[in-house]
């Protein structure tokens, strides 16, 4: 089989590993429509291909993901369907990376914010570098957790956590990340790559089946809220995004002053 790249997610296929690199360095790596539905595509196709051993997902630059993209280059050119259609590949993206039947390493090596969070949260080994933090800063721009946040985030570390990560969007940092159970290990920047490519090694060199058989058992005993909240998440956020709360955050934002919400 091959895999299809665009210039915001490059795709690769090499020795039982599937590489797929979120590549708008410039933003963090926000993601835009295109890149969400290329992860889902990718994904959906490795499902079915003996060549792929293991997944691994990655950012370009110094960032994991700073979220779905609202600049005003977003709005005006990546989001072709509106955030309806974002918020749709954000979930799928989701669902791939869960239900794929085979290991998905996220490789955290500096900011992950906002759905971006999501992405890496879903995968099944998270390394991270000692530069990274975890921030949900959806309710800055007068928003909600989306992409499964509020099962996956809750399924790794508790209620009371996330709430705090998600009500207060304060930065979680990588230490605090591993203490909390939030990600699989912390490595010095300089130690990361190291340690990504033994963790490659020993899943695309393990035992197919078995790998499979764990994660599915793992996904099925602590994610049994996952597909819930995906829906409850979609229905909050298309509502909030109509709201004039949204559009003061995203102004906000843009134009980097502090949100006056209404509450409308």
């Amino acid at each position: 089989m091959t895999y299809r790249s665009i210039e915001s997610l490059l795709v690769e296929l090499s020795d039982g590993v599937l590489s797929l690199t979120l590549n708008r360095p410039d933003s963090l790596n926000s993601l835009s429509e295109a890149m969400l539905d290329g992860i889902g595509d990718a994904l959906e196709q490795a499902a079915t291909d003996p060549a792929v051993r293991v997944v691994k997902l990655a950012g370009a630059g110094r960032g994991f993901s700073s979220g779905a993209g609202i600049s005003e280059e977003d709005t005006a050119g990546h989001a072709t369907g509106g955030p309806e259609a974002v918020l749709d590949a954000a979930n799928r993206a989701v669902r791939s990376i869960v239900a794929l039947p085979k290991p998905v390493v996220a490789v955290v090596q500096g900011p992950a914010a906002g759905v971006g969070v999501s992405l890496a949260l879903s995968s099944d080994i998270v390394l991270a570098s000692e530069n990274a933090f975890f921030m949900l800063a959806f309710t800055k721009i007068g928003l909600m957790p989306d992409g499964g946040a509020s099962a996956l985030i809750a399924a790794a570390i508790g209620r009371i956590r996330a709430q705090r990560m998600a009500l207060l969007a304060e930065r979680i940092t990588a230490a605090e990340a591993y203490d909390w159970g939030l990600v699989t290990s912390v490595h010095a920047a300089e130690a990361l790559d190291d340690e990504v490519a033994s963790v490659l090694t020993t899943l695309s060199t393990g035992p197919a089946v078995a790998l499979r058989k764990t994660k599915q058992a793992i996904n099925a005993a602590t994610l049994t809220e996952l597909e819930a909240a995906l829906e409850r998440e979609r229905e909050g956020q298309l509502l909030l995004l109509r709201s004039d709360d949204f559009q003061e955050g995203t102004k906000a934002f843009q134009q980097r002053r502090r949100a006056d919400f209404t509450d409308s």
